[in-house]
């Protein structure tokens, strides 16, 4: 390896992290991870130590209940560090200061500790991969910064994390789909037993609504740690959502343990759909568990105030452009739910998705909701077909009277372009959908409103 004598830049403290990526050892070692990440943060004096951590773990929402959290903390006035992945525009969406980026100072002061670090006690351990330096980074930073909270939301699974190295003051644990199952396991309920690898001892966890099979591991895990279980539909309800173009309106009722009810009448943030309303809803308890004192007015601004990328957002409005991340069957269902209400059935999805993902049931769920479908490859950082994916498509076509047309342009750039020319032609809007990566592609052509 070799190593820059000085770096002044964000940049370049991130290219000279990737260039720890070795494709096919980052996650074929995971058990490795954990305990080359304990190394690391010891050689770096626990900078996880440095203020108190929410850690948030889950298959769908993860990223929003990690920003929310860190909104409604930062309008509280508690300088929150914030941890996310993936970043869908710029690197440092995934190592913030709440909704804004940390000055370049500090990441440079974090990047020349890691380097040094790294330089100084390679010949120790093994050579870390690029999450664990990442997530170090993450660390300094917030470390650098002096934050009062973070707010971190775990890579891929949980128990082999390199993010648990935390001592959290509460656990989240969003709901458990099918996902990663070459890694975390093929049913709900292994997939759970790593998720619920972030439960601490004697640390609350906040649990969202779950499956029957996910629910029961959690419980297991919750006792056996001697963890309070917030399981969120017995301690809290939401109610009265409304969706409309500007975002999603709704009401929280919260039991309280001495008894009574609160209710917060009127909420709103600035994303449209229902699954918001319940992310919102499950960061709203996790923060006031964490930090009581956290009022109403501090929990409406942080919500009113938050905004993630490629969360069902609006990236123009001529031609209507709409991008989401959603990349599993249930959230792509979710997402077509919303995107229908909003603005019809006849518009322009732009698919891609990496392979190996559930492309037959991503498919069937599209194809009524277009009147146009565009094939195109979701970039370059996972293996895709769209040729594949245009079959499958194809197949579920004919299985309607009355199928729309579908089209494939690998290019993404010319997938685009021939999106927008049909919207500004036919008045429709588009859906940018299938995998995060790329709504990263079409951000960097459309800029966002």
């Amino acid at each position: 390896m070799v190593y820059k004598k000085n770096m002044v830049t964000s940049s370049e403290v991130y290219e000279w992290i990737l260039s720890f990526i070795k494709f096919g050892r980052d996650r074929s070692q995971r058990s490795a991870a954990i305990d080359r990440m304990r190394i690391l943060a010891d050689f770096a004096g626990h900078p996880e130590k440095c203020a108190p951590s929410i850690h948030v773990a889950g298959s769908k929402g993860k990223g929003s209940v990690t920003g929310m959290i860190a909104s409604i903390l930062d309008a509280h006035g508690i300088k929150t560090a914030r941890y996310a992945s993936p970043n869908v525009s710029d690197f440092r969406e995934r190592v913030s200061l709440g909704s804004r980026f940390f000055d370049e100072e500090t990441y440079c002061s974090a990047g020349m500790d890691l380097k040094q670090i790294i330089e100084g006690r390679l010949h120790e351990m093994e050579e870390p991969a690029f999450f664990e330096l990442f997530t170090l980074w993450f660390f300094l930073c917030s470390r650098h910064a002096n934050c009062g909270a973070m707010a971190v939301e775990t890579g891929m699974g949980g128990r082999l994390d390199a993010t648990n190295i935390l001592d959290p003051v509460l656990s989240v644990i969003t709901i458990i789909e099918l996902e990663h199952t070459e890694y975390l396991g093929d049913t709900i309920a292994a997939i759970a037993g790593e998720k619920a690898g972030i439960i601490k001892n004697d640390r609350p966890l906040i649990l969202a609504e779950q499956k029957g099979e996910a629910l029961a591991v959690f419980k297991e895990h919750a006792q056996k740690k001697n963890s309070p279980l917030i399981y969120f539909p017995e301690h809290a309800e939401t109610g009265n959502i409304d969706i409309d173009r500007r975002g999603t309106s709704f009401s929280l009722s919260i039991r309280n343990p001495k008894g009574g009810v609160s209710i917060l009448n009127d909420l709103f943030i600035p994303i449209p759909g229902e699954v918001q309303a319940k992310n919102a809803a499950l960061s709203i308890l996790a923060s006031k568990t964490a930090f009581p004192e956290i009022g109403e007015s501090s929990i409406r601004e942080g919500l009113s105030n938050f905004t993630l990328p490629a969360r069902f957002e609006c990236i123009s409005q001529n031609p209507l452009f709409i991008i989401d991340g959603a990349h599993t069957p249930e959230s792509i269902d979710l997402c077509l739910k919303t995107f229908s209400s909003l603005y019809g059935s006849e518009g322009i999805l732009i698919f891609g998705c990496a392979a190996k993902k559930d492309i037959a049931s991503m498919a069937a769920l599209c194809m009524p909701f277009f009147s146009r479908i565009i094939i195109t490859r979701p970039g370059t950082f996972k293996h895709s077909n769209p040729e594949e994916i245009l079959t499958i498509f194809e197949q579920e076509g004919r299985k309607l009277s009355k199928p729309p047309t579908i089209y494939c342009i690998p290019d993404t750039d010319e997938a685009v372009e021939n999106a927008v020319n049909l919207a500004l032609e036919h008045g429709l809007p588009i859906l940018g959908a299938g995998s995060f990566y790329l709504a990263g592609e079409i951000r960097g052509k459309i800029a966002p409103m």
